[in-house]
């Protein structure tokens, strides 16, 4: 070999992370997980399965919650996501998460993610009316083995309901 020009299968990716814009390439199968996590130096996403199933990469797109491991980092060009690190308070930890705390909704923390990017999306659509069953069946989507959803469901009622939504049993 004549060590010629290198070719790189890279795709430009302009992305706005909690706030920030950020210009970088990833090889085309990179998931949007790897690159928050390696590329951006992101840790806070969790990657548990790469399947979709356990939901503890939960992220917002355009305010949507998604499953990070099942979006390719290009898909994400000129879209703006938001990740746990994007929740934190000024002091940082945010409201959400100090309900979670209060509420023992937390306990190993790998799911937890997960769950306050499911609810922070949740709390954002505005529903005037939910009840519990209609919470725990959002927060199912992320699996925990710690908690038994209980303190999750607990937190989740409080935060929207400091938003106005009525929390019906």
């Amino acid at each position: 070999m004549d060590g010629g020009p290198s070719v790189s299968n890279n795709t430009p990716i302009s992305i706005t992370v909690n706030g920030r814009k950020y210009e970088e390439t990833a090889e085309p199968r990179t998931h949007l997980a790897d690159f928050l996590r390696h590329t951006l130096g992101l840790t806070g996403t969790h990657v548990g399965c790469e399947q979709g199933v356990c939901g503890n990469c939960t992220v917002r797109v355009d305010g949507e919650a998604i499953k990070s491991c099942l979006m390719l980092a290009a898909q994400a060009d000129g879209r703006t996501v938001e990740t746990i690190e994007g929740l934190a308070g000024i002091d940082g930890i945010g409201e959400l998460q100090q309900l979670f705390s209060e509420e023992h909704g937390l306990q190993c923390g790998y799911c937890t993610p997960g769950f306050l990017m499911t609810v922070a999306a949740l709390a954002d659509t505005h529903p005037s009316q939910m009840t519990r069953g209609e919470i725990r069946g959002e927060l199912a989507g992320v699996l925990c083995r710690c908690t038994g959803y209980e303190g999750a469901i607990r937190a989740t009622v409080r935060y929207l309901e400091l938003r106005g939504t009525v929390v019906n049993d």
